[in-house]
This record gives C-alpha cells, structure tokens and sequence, in this order.
C-alpha cells in the first residue's frame, strides 16, 4: 500500500488553495507549518494497512477533489495488482522498492510529464519525499504531506480502522529487533524507526529513513532536487494517536539520548543543512 495521491488541473497549475484546507490557516511553508485538529477522516486516512482505492479513506479523498475541481487528473496509486498485495506491501515489500516501482509508473504516465502537484497521506509522505529527491522527472511541483512521519516514528499503537492481525507481530518485532537487517529489508515500518536512545545503530543500519534524511552519506542530489520543489507543505493533526510522536509530522522529534525532550523542524540538522532554501508560499 502507499498512500499517496498526484494530481494536477488541465494546465498543470496548482489547484491547492488554503480554503481547501481551513479557513483560519495560511497554508504556508515548511518554514511555518500548517497546525490542524485531527477527525475521525484524519484517522482512517493515515493508518497503515489502508489501500489506495478505500471509499471511506483515500477513494473518498480521489472522489471529493475531482468533484471540486473540474477537469483535474488524479492519479491515486496501488502498489501490487490487487486490493490484498497493495494492503500487504504496505507492510512488508521493502520501501526502496515501493519507491522506486512509484517512480517508473510516474513516469510512464503521459499526463504527468509536465509535472504535477502530489499529496502523501501517513507513510505515503515520507515515500512520496524520497520520490521527489531520487526521481526528478516528472518533476514534483507543490509537495504536501498529510500526517507523514519525516523523523521516523518511536512507538507503534493499536491500529484503528482496518483492524490487521499483523499489527501485534509488527509490534513485538520493531521493539526489540527493529535494526536487524532482515527486519529492515522485510518490515516497512521498521524502515522509518528511529530509537532516539540508539541514534548511531539506527543511522547505521536504517536503510530508508537515514538515506533521505542525509544522515547517512550527504546526498548532495537529494538536496538539490528537493530544492526544486516549489513549496513543500506539512499538515500536523494535533490529536494524532496513530502516529508516535506526532510532532515528526512537522520534521521534529525526540531529542538524541531519551525519549521525551522534543527538537523543532528548525532545530534539525536536516532543515539547516538541506531545506532552509525550499520556505516558498503556496499560491
């Protein structure tokens, strides 16, 4: 499963604006991110073992955008040839891969070869970030991330809707073996841990999460293709229960050494060393 939905109008111009979205809020930049309450639909939407074409979920979304927007190209896509493949590799087929199989059907996709705007729902976020920086063509014009995990995530709850018998297996798993190297390349989700008590092991053996955060070797593509994005928008759910912590929503987290002590997106070294040029506004 990766959660993740592109689209564009006719003219390949940008269809977001921030009464899409809330009102009171700007919708501004990763500078400033969007700080928005979480409902029952932000919860359905970002959960693990979700498909790309859920009615209640992310069909639901697909369906109310092309309704709004006249003429608009969504393009929502499925990882695996069934319902139950796209569920299950949202679990265990290896990110790397998801990531680039999303890549090639990108490209191959006439209607996108312009460029387009592209939404990321949970784990589909931080996928759809690694999309921008590894594959530039068709270029990502405005990025948002709904709910994304871009400093990992340091615990996994109960899962809400659907309920999967996998989630206790993971569970148990990625509490004590979650940098082993057949965890990494089997289990998704191990893939995006990051245990602020065991910083060095997880920039060591994290073989997703740390290569686009540049903390593993400095990735001087990576930068300059996330550079090219227009703006790059981060949506927080404020009452977020799924995703632990939530503040890694807005690039923060738990600051090296314990669990508890949070550092802002601005205190990262991934925003001053590779996204301090990308505060762009949305129009």
């Amino acid at each position: 499963m990766y959660d993740l939905n592109s689209f564009r109008d006719e003219e390949g111009k940008t269809i977001l604006s921030t009464s899409d979205w809330d009102s009171n809020s700007d919708l501004p930049t990763i500078r400033d991110p969007v700080n928005r309450e979480s409902d029952s639909l932000d919860h359905v939407a970002t959960e693990a073992g979700d498909y790309c074409c859920n009615p209640l979920s992310l069909g639901y979304i697909q369906d109310m955008i092309e309704k709004n927007v006249p003429g608009i190209n969504v393009t929502s896509l499925k990882i695996g040839h069934t319902i139950i493949q796209d569920i299950e590799n949202g679990y265990f087929l290896n990110v790397n891969t998801q990531v680039e199989r999303v890549c090639k059907q990108l490209a191959a996709d006439p209607n996108l070869k312009g460029g387009y705007n592209a939404i990321g729902f949970s784990q589909g976020a931080q996928f759809l970030r690694a999309v921008a920086q590894r594959c530039p063509t068709p270029p990502i014009l405005n990025l948002i991330s709904i709910g994304g995990q871009h400093q990992g995530v340091y615990g996994v709850p109960d899962c809400g809707y659907p309920k999967h018998k996998y989630c206790d297996y993971i569970r148990k798993i990625l509490t004590h073996a979650a940098y082993f190297s057949w965890v990494q390349k089997e289990l998704v989700q191990a893939e995006y841990w990051h245990d602020p008590l065991k910083e060095d092991e997880y920039r060591q053996a994290s073989i997703f999460l740390a290569d686009i955060n540049n903390e593993k070797v400095k990735n001087a593509t990576y930068k300059e293709n996330l550079l090219q994005l227009n703006s790059f928008v981060l949506v927080k759910f404020n009452n977020d229960t799924i995703v632990q912590p939530k503040e890694t929503e807005w690039f923060g987290f738990y600051k090296p050494g314990q669990a508890k002590d949070f550092y802002t997106l601005q205190e990262s070294d991934l925003y001053t060393q590779t996204l301090t040029r990308s505060c762009r506004h949305v129009v």
